[in-house]
């Protein structure tokens, strides 16, 4: 058998290898992209092979494909979508022409298979029964193809990111409870503040990832408007009436989504806000992420030297040369994540905003990036949920000892002796290195047993206005 297959298109003749199920142009647009090690991702050429899928059952059931062709596509494709031909989708992360090269890389793929399911070999040149464009790409344009995979991709990996984020709420939750009872002082401006409790921290953090909740909805919402059918220009020339509507149909029978056809063909190509809407949406958690896990870092530094209020898992040695060192490996890996899907947001913000007249022409970044950031950031949310939150112990003593010995406990006293006298009491036992109770007492400004109550440290961490007796 000859190591290579000739096979010609508008621009000549190139050699194929004989065993490629790839053809021509994904060929020439493996050598005209030589930029990363990164090939789509595997969510993305999946969503575009749903679509060539259900694409071959709609013309079937419309009567414009016959049944051994669009059987032989339908077959093919799911052959795909087991991951046999993996390394057969060879192109660039970084391509040209709004993902032509992709869509040709996935319409050469199935036709080859199908092809060879009905009897006709690769090598074959001639009397082939399937062809990319005529039928594996019938009624579809790369321009309604790609920003259409980009949106299915993205509905199949937000119930996962969404779960993530949920279990990640859900420990925050139970940390709050389990943290209630915990004082400690509060800061501002990284200096002594009024006190809190630990759980009230806790607390907040959960609340903060709770409202972006209903802004996944949203997304997911926009997301589900599909414009396929819209064909080249959002015109639908070539496509059949009932083709758009079928096929929105047969997506959501098929993937379970909850899709339908977009309000508007033209926008659906045109614009990628829903894309920026998501990545944002992403791109806000990463950012209460990053606070999340610096806060976490901060409480745990020490062990002798730091906060050192709670203990975080020890889940690798943390140093090369010095012996017993443990690390808070887990969030600094999620810092870095986070700091990645802002990278991503940022690049989906400016591959938006490039988009021109009918069409944009770098959405196969924005598919990668968009994608990325939903895999990498729901899996740093898990690993981070199951191997750091869970397991986060307090040192109620430390947060008690700090609570008490916060210069900003004098705020209790406003009400008493007034803003500034308290300021006074501040200064001094800073000057002196004396306890506030000390000065208080030496000042004879309250009687012990009336500080006492008002320096009762749990009342003074929900509403109220401190009072002696």
């Amino acid at each position: 058998m000859a190591d290579y297959r000739t096979e010609k298109d508008s621009l000549g003749e190139k050699q194929v290898p004989a065993e490629a199920y790839y053809g021509i142009q994904s060929l020439r647009a493996r050598e005209n992209f030589p930029i990363s090690r990164h090939k789509a991702h595997p969510v993305f050429v999946w969503s575009i092979v749903q679509i060539k899928r259900a694409a071959a059952n709609v013309h079937k059931a419309l009567g414009l494909l016959d049944a051994e062709r669009a059987d032989a596509i339908v077959a093919a494709a799911d052959e795909v979508l087991e991951g046999r031909f993996d390394e057969h989708f060879i192109i660039d992360v970084y391509q040209a022409g709004a993902g032509t090269s992709q869509n040709m890389n996935a319409n050469e793929v199935i036709a080859n298979r199908a092809n060879e399911l009905l009897g006709i070999p690769k090598e074959q040149r001639t009397g082939r029964k399937v062809h990319p464009n005529d039928d594996v790409n019938k009624s579809q344009s790369t321009n309604d193809v790609i920003p259409c995979a980009i949106r299915v991709a993205s509905l199949r990996l937000l119930p996962d990111f969404e779960k993530s984020l949920r279990e990640m709420i859900a420990a925050l939750r139970a940390k709050e409870k389990e943290f209630d009872g915990i004082v400690k002082s509060g800061r501002t401006h990284l200096q002594d503040a009024v006190p809190v409790r630990l759980g009230q921290e806790f607390g907040g953090y959960a609340d903060a990832l709770e409202s972006f909740l209903p802004r996944l909805e949203m997304a997911k919402r926009d997301m589900g408007r599909l414009g396929i059918g819209g064909s080249a220009a959002g015109t639908g020339m070539n496509v059949h009436p009932d083709y758009r509507g079928k096929m929105v149909a047969e997506i959501k029978k098929h993937l379970g989504y909850e899709v339908v056809q977009a309000p508007d063909y033209f926008a659906a190509m045109q614009s990628n806000h829903d894309a920026v809407f998501l990545s944002n949406v992403v791109a806000g958690i990463a950012i209460e992420l990053t606070r999340i896990a610096n806060d976490i870092r901060l409480m745990a530094s020490g062990p002798r030297t730091g906060f050192a209020e709670v203990v975080l898992p020890a889940v690798q040695p943390g140093s090369s040369i010095m012996p017993g060192k443990v690390n808070p490996s887990m969030a600094e890996m999620l810092n870095q994540v986070c700091f990645q899907v802002l990278g991503y947001s940022t690049a989906v913000n400016y591959a938006a905003q490039a988009g021109q007249l009918e069409l944009n022409v770098m959405m196969p970044m924005m598919a990668n990036d968009i994608i990325e950031m939903l895999e990498i950031l729901g899996n740093a949310m898990s690993a981070f949920t199951t191997r750091c939150i869970t397991g986060i112990k307090a040192d109620p003593e430390r947060c008690r000892w700090y609570a008490e010995n916060s210069l900003s406990m004098v705020t209790a006293l406003n009400t008493f002796i007034g803003y500034d006298k308290a300021a006074e009491v501040a200064k001094e036992a800073v000057a002196t290195g004396k306890s506030l109770r000390e000065v208080i007492l030496a000042k004879q400004l309250i009687s012990e047993s009336d500080l006492d109550k008002v320096f009762d440290l749990m009342p003074l961490t929900e509403p109220g206005i401190p009072k002696a007796k």
